[in-house]
C-alpha cells in the first residue's frame, strides 16, 4: 500500500457540498481535541492519537513513508 497524500476524507453515508469540507470537518475535532489542555497535555493527546492511528494503519512500508514526509523541511 503507497501512502495517499491526496485530500481523503469523507464519512460514510454523509454527503458533502464542497470537496473540502470533511477536511474542514477534521481540522475542526482536531483542534477541538486540543481545547482547555495544557502544552504538556496538548503534546500526549497528539502522541496518543499517532500511536492510534499508526498501529490502524499497521503498513511499516506507509508508516515509514509517512514519517520522511512529516520530517521534511523541519
Amino acid at each position: 500500500m503507497a501512502l495517499n497524500t491526496q485530500p481523503n476524507f469523507s464519512e460514510p453515508g454523509k454527503r458533502y457540498f464542497h470537496t473540502f469540507s470533511p477536511g474542514d470537518d477534521f481540522y475542526e475535532m482536531l483542534i477541538d481535541m486540543h481545547r482547555d489542555l495544557s502544552d504538556e497535555q496538548s503534546a500526549m493527546v497528539n502522541a496518543r492519537l499517532i500511536l492510534l492511528l499508526a498501529n490502524h494503519i499497521g503498513d511499516i512500508s506507509v508508516l515509514r513513508e509517512a514519517m520522511q514526509i512529516a520530517r521534511e523541511g523541519v
